[in-house]
């Protein structure tokens, strides 16, 4: 079976599955992961918002290069191949961009304000204002997608908007999805995962192996730039990873109920 994980930032999909993606891959499945946030940052002046995660990363104006260097030795850790998408991390996203069509062909309308600036805005819905790019973004992953192969989505756990973005996008294909918990932000999102199971959702549970959970603490740690949102240190990093797998007992993948697949994607997770 082919399988294609939809990760909003580079690490996300790493963050929740690393595990299961070593392990299907162990088993001889073909396991891609597409980042959807995976552009450039735009030149000249960025945001203050911008530039505090740029000091805390330590990368400076070098931050999407080598988050792409950490993620190539991620996928490679976890066995996965990589596919990348041209819209940039939301805290670069400006108002009257089109990110969906190549640099040289766009309409340079893109000089309005910056959409999301402070920790409110990173952690709110998905601004009105990007209706028309969840709706490209839904053509462009439905237009790619390998036939017989299986998405899997992010819940959005923890509301971060750009995981709303690449969950409305997925959404908007039509195709039958699965979601997977994101990690770590499903540590003050647990409540969100008991309504799924009150809701009719389904969940299967994927056991994973100790060789998976070393190939997944390390594709998580090949994201050096990303510790610091999250850990003191990898041995924090690795503690709350042990606990995260013995607390579920493997990495749960989530279908939603018929009924719930029938209704519009929402934009509000």
């Amino acid at each position: 079976m082919n399988w294609v994980y939809l990760s909003p930032h580079y690490d996300d999909a790493v963050f929740s599955c690393g595990g299961l993606i070593w392990e299907q891959v162990s088993q001889g499945q073909a396991v891609e992961i597409w980042t959807v946030c995976a552009g450039p940052a735009p030149e000249g002046v960025l945001s203050a918002f911008a530039e505090e995660h740029h000091a805390r990363w330590g990368t400076g104006a070098e931050a999407v290069e080598q988050r792409r260097l950490e993620d190539q030795r991620a996928c490679a850790r976890v066995g996965a191949g990589f596919h990348r998408l041209p819209v940039p991390d939301c805290i670069y996203r400006r108002a009257g961009e089109d990110y969906m069509t190549a640099p040289t062909t766009r309409s340079g309308a893109g000089s309005g304000e910056f959409l999301y600036t402070s920790q409110e805005d990173l952690f709110g819905p998905v601004s009105p204002l990007e209706a028309g790019l969840v709706r490209q973004l839904g053509n462009n992953l439905r237009s790619l997608a390998v036939t017989g192969a299986q998405i899997v989505c992010p819940l959005a756990a923890g509301g971060h908007v750009d995981h709303r973005l690449t969950r409305a996008a997925a959404e908007a294909t039509g195709q039958p999805l699965l979601y997977y918990m994101d990690f770590p932000y499903i540590f003050k999102a647990l409540g969100q995962v008991e309504t799924l199971s009150q809701s009719g959702w389904q969940s299967q549970l994927h056991p994973i192996s100790q060789a998976g959970f070393e190939a997944w603490y390390e594709g998580i740690a090949a994201h050096q730039s990303q510790i610091s949102t999250f850990w003191p240190d990898l041995a924090a990093l690795r503690s709350e990873l042990r606990e995260y797998l013995e607390l579920v007992g493997g990495i749960l993948l989530w279908r939603k109920p018929q009924a719930e697949r029938l209704r519009r994607p929402d934009n509000n997770i």
